[in-house]
């Protein structure tokens, strides 16, 4: 019988059963197509050794006028700039508190209780605390004299730490410590944090049982919400917005080190808006767009933001917002949908969604500056960061499908949307991020499965090509190359917060890549009317990288005899560059070939290479009815 030759189509489908797609794949993980084929995706590293606080929500990368590369990073609670290979905290403060902070101590532990009339924190914020003086013999000036996490608010007054050494280790106190740390303590607290689950309210979940504002419903702010940011480069310096935040900007002539400063704050600041849902900087004719501003009007104001109207500044300001005969300040208000979602600025235009329809914002100059127009309804955006730009327009992830803008709105054919809408987890939607990988030509979107409350899987689109993927992959914000060579991503490594480079080495992070494979729909003869018989399979795999010649992975031949029945593994073989041909013996109506990366405990021929499947070749015949 000579060799029969199966090409599978590229991408995965999960629309149709594995019978049905009869010549294709229907699973994968951390595998891409290119030129048709399958091949294993590359791997990431760690940009720097150093960790931060919280979970990264939000990525972008700049080049000052020295040419020196900068990368801005929000996550849950705190904001960093990182130059060279430093992570410099430039989290906006929000209050000093001087010469009014008390601290009391319990013999044995390690909690102790800080006194600061109207301190304004909640869970998790920072304050740094310095000119105390020591409790006693534990509780020291250099323990206090730091800067610390606040564990728990217990009143309008009163919080909560646990005291800490220098290095990071909980010191608990003795019976000496009964001092009050003196009476020049200050403090100084940085921007409230918000939270890192999303909730579509305060109240239920969002606090502590029976405290609080818990069991009540009240509009959403800045620190009862998932903590999320915008943030774009104003020249060489950054404007940097939590959502429903105040609106601040680091300037890089103060240095690396220094925090960044709300607008309104600024010398000469006029109407700056308080508070917005996302910040843009409109890149020809450079204003700063706020998307959900409060009111730019002093009488007007009430601390709250109007979740459809648009603020601008004048051209070339950060500081001036009041529209006037002589500049080119002024708003817009959306009339479509109850809240902005997301913006992002595209080609010539800025696109906004609400949460029912996409606008177009697009400068018109004098006399109106801006002017919008309604795109389209019912293609609404799943989460904030849940659109992109790519070289052939605009994609995004609605609750109902992905879609691409180019001029005009078409939705995706998707072989895999039911597979990621049925198992997604729908009450944390707004963590979703897109990403792009134009080396590849990939579109896709990071989103939380619905056993997870963080993102732990991906769904990417060759958009050249039309073929989908899918895997398992935690990355909480990611950008693509072009400021810097490869793509950047925020994960976790043991718990730790890292920044990564991807597709930068062939491996996870110096370790093997787990779990990668690729498996095929059911291979049958005559529509599986007679049984077949393999003997051999001929791989046909293309190694490369730095140990292309060490490569090594497995062939996994499973068969069944009707649709339902459960797949059997009958046979597994090792295949490297120099294998010819594997011999099998395998008898039925429906086989299945998965391709994995190997999982000996020799790690040495597990990293260092990537591997791509061709034409593989099957010894098969008809092996009579029954």
């Amino acid at each position: 019988m000579p060799l029969t030759k199966f090409i599978f189509k590229p991408g995965i489908q999960k629309e149709m059963t594995d019978l049905m797609d009869k010549g294709g794949w229907t699973d994968g993980n951390l595998v891409r197509f290119r030129k048709g084929l399958p091949e294993k995706i590359g791997g990431w590293q760690k940009t720097t050794a150093e960790n931060y606080e919280g979970t990264g929500r939000a990525l972008t990368a700049w080049v000052s006028l020295d040419s020196t590369k900068y990368l801005g990073l929000g996550t849950t609670y705190k904001y960093y700039i990182k130059g060279g290979n430093v992570l410099n905290d430039v989290t906006p403060t929000r209050k000093t508190s001087t010469n009014s902070i008390t601290f009391s101590a319990s013999s044995g532990s390690s909690t102790l209780t800080v006194t600061d009339s109207s301190h304004g924190a909640v869970a998790n914020d920072f304050v740094t605390i310095s000119g105390a003086v020591s409790l006693g013999d534990a509780i020291t000036a250099a323990v206090l004299n730091q800067e610390y996490q606040i564990s728990r608010v217990t009143g309008t007054n009163t919080y909560e730490i646990i005291a800490k050494d220098t290095s990071g280790d909980e010191v608990s106190a003795t019976g000496s410590d009964s001092g009050n740390g003196g009476s020049g303590v200050d403090g100084v607290y940085q921007i409230n944090v918000g939270l890192d689950v999303y909730v579509q309210s305060t109240g239920w979940g969002a606090g502590t049982w029976s405290a609080g504002t818990f069991g009540s419903t009240t509009a959403l702010s800045e620190t009862d919400q998932l903590r999320l940011w915008s943030h774009d480069a104003f020249g060489e310096d950054l404007i940097i917005n939590p959502r429903y935040g105040g609106i601040y900007y680091w300037d890089k002539s103060n240095g690396l080190t220094t925090r960044a400063v709300n607008i309104t704050s600024l010398s000469g600041s006029n109407l700056a808006p308080t508070k917005g849902i996302q910040t843009i900087v409109s890149d020809i004719d450079r204003h700063v767009i706020v998307l959900g501003a409060d009111p730019i009007s002093e009488s007007a104001r009430t601390g709250s933001i109007d979740p459809l109207f648009i603020a601008f500044s004048d051209q070339e300001s950060i500081t001036e917002w009041e529209p006037t005969s002589t500049n080119t300040a002024g708003s817009l208000r959306l009339s479509s949908g109850s809240e902005i979602v997301g913006g992002l600025r595209s080609r010539q235009e800025i696109l906004i969604w609400t949460d029912t329809s996409l606008y177009s914002m697009q400068f018109v100059g004098a006399p109106y500056t801006f002017g919008v127009n309604l795109v389209n309804e019912n293609v609404g955006l799943i989460s904030p960061n849940g659109a992109i730009n790519a070289p052939d327009g605009v994609y995004w992830m609605s609750r109902d499908g992905f879609y691409n803008y180019n001029g005009s709105v078409t939705r995706l054919i998707s072989s895999v949307l039911n597979y990621v809408l049925d198992d997604f987890n729908s009450n944390q939607s707004y963590k979703v991020i897109a990403f792009t990988n134009k080396e590849f030509n990939e579109v896709g979107w990071f989103y939380p499965s619905s056993s997870s409350t963080e993102i732990d899987r991906y769904v990417s689109y060759n958009y050249l090509e039309q073929a989908w993927s899918i895997g398992q992959l935690s990355r909480t914000a990611w950008i693509d190359d072009g400021v810097f060579e490869k793509p950047t991503a925020t994960g976790k490594d043991n718990s730790v917060n890292y920044i990564y480079t991807h597709e930068s080495t062939d491996d996870a992070d110096g370790s093997p890549m787990d779990n990668v494979y690729i498996e095929s729909g059911d291979i049958d003869l005559n529509d599986g009317d007679q049984f077949g018989f393999i003997r051999r399979i001929v791989p046909d795999v293309n190694f490369f990288g730095a140990n292309a010649s060490d490569g090594q992975i497995n062939y996994v031949l499973k068969t069944r005899n009707f649709p339902g029945d459960s797949l059997t593994t009958k046979s597994t073989s090792d295949v490297t560059s120099s294998t010819q041909q594997n011999h099998v013996r395998a008898r039925a109506r429906q086989m299945v070939l998965r391709v994995q990366s190997d999982d000996d405990a020799d790690s040495s021929v597990r990293t260092g290479f990537k591997w791509r499947i061709g034409a593989n070749r099957f010894d098969i015949r008809p092996d009579g009815r029954r």
